[in-house]
Formats: C-alpha cells, sequence, structure tokens
C-alpha cells in the first residue's frame, strides 16, 4: 500500500484511533494480498502474530473500510474481498472456471455505467462492479478439451 505507517498514524489519530499493530498488520495483508477474503486475510496475519481471531480481522476491515483505508466487494455467494482504497477504481473480471480475479480499468465498464444513467438516471459505482465469465487461459483450454473430443469422434 503506498501510504506509508507515518501516515496512516496520522490519519487514524487524527480520527481518534491509534495504530495498533492488529490494524496494521491487518492493513499490511491487505495490501499484500490485494483481493482476499477475511478468513485469507486471517491467515496471513496469524503468520505474524498467532493470536489474532477473525472477528478481530472483521473488526478492523470495518474500521479500516470507515476510515477510507480499504474497500471491499462482493463476488457471488461468497464472503467478500477487500482490497486497498488506493488503487484506481477497477471493475473485477471472475473466471468461473479457475476462480482468477482479473481487474478491468473503469473506463472498459463506462458505456454501460453512461448507458444506465441515460436509460435509468442510475449513478454506477464500479468498484463494486462484479463480471462473471471465463478467462483467456480458461477460454483456451475449454476450446483445446472440445477439439480433442472432436478429433477423438473423427478417428
Amino acid at each position: 500500500m503506498e501510504t506509508a505507517p507515518t501516515d496512516l498514524t496520522k490519519e487514524l489519530r487524527a480520527k481518534g484511533y491509534r495504530l495498533t499493530p492488529q490494524r496494521q498488520f491487518v492493513l499490511q495483508a491487505v495490501a499484500a494480498m490485494d483481493h482476499a477474503t477475511p478468513e485469507a486475510i486471517c491467515e496471513e496475519v496469524r503468520r505474524t502474530a498467532r493470536g489474532v481471531n477473525l472477528s478481530t480481522v472483521y473488526r478492523t476491515l470495518e474500521l479500516l473500510e470507515e476510515l477510507g483505508l480499504v474497500t471491499h466487494t462482493h463476488l457471488g455467494h461468497g464472503a467478500q474481498i477487500y482490497h486497498t482504497a488506493d488503487q484506481p477504481a477497477h471493475v473485477h473480471l471472475v473466471c468461473r472456471g479457475c476462480g482468477r480475479i482479473l481487474e478491468a480499468a473503469d473506463s472498459a465498464a463506462e458505456p454501460l455505467v453512461q448507458r444506465l444513467k441515460q436509460d435509468y438516471g442510475f449513478e454506477t459505482d464500479v468498484r463494486h462492479l462484479a463480471v462473471f465469465g471465463t478467462c483467456a487461459e480458461c477460454s483456451a483450454r475449454q476450446q483445446d478439451e472440445e477439439r480433442g473430443e472432436l478429433e477423438d469422434e473423427a478417428s
């Protein structure tokens, strides 16, 4: 994450909080892991601080989001994923094949955003937009498998 520890300390203190080790560990884990669930963040934090539990991670994530340091997105029916708020706005592309999460520039969704505004007066927050489909690698693998099946049938 771009925010230096001293900047983070100042920001927390200005809002009446202090930088506890747990808060620092959680923020560092979010920054290191990019898109991660609270459970995965907790596992990462426990590598350094064994005593941190999942409820502490959830409370810390809630506070860090309230302070504008992290943000979350829901990617289907599972737990929300978190990433640092200093990342540029982006659309989440979720592969149904391998589960990988790719990022597309928010400008990729601009035609949709404009259409929703024009037709419905709806202001879209693309930071929470997730598009489900198949990534290039899974598509290629699927095509290779289909070609192999066709070759087997032709033999």
